[in-house]
């Protein structure tokens, strides 16, 4: 395949994962499940000050894109 068309299934995968993110996304919210908030997730609260540390959700995240970036790179190699 040239680059061009790696270039071409390399968008067309990303699309395809952004809309599977996103339909997700949305599916959670209606099901009270609230992204960025998960257990693992540390609020300190004092006051009227607040500190969000995202543990988890990172962790998450993170584990996601390097499949993602695994699968890219077995695919398109």
């Amino acid at each position: 395949m040239n680059g061009q068309g790696q270039f071409g299934l390399a968008l067309v995968l990303s699309g395809l994962l952004l809309l599977g993110v996103g339909g997700l996304w949305l599916l959670g919210t209606k099901l009270g499940f609230a992204f960025g908030h998960l257990p693992g997730d540390i609020t300190i609260s004092s006051g009227r000050s607040q500190l969000y540390i995202p543990l988890t959700t990172c962790l998450l995240i993170s584990g996601a894109l390097s499949a993602l970036a695994w699968l890219i790179r077995r695919f398109l190699s």
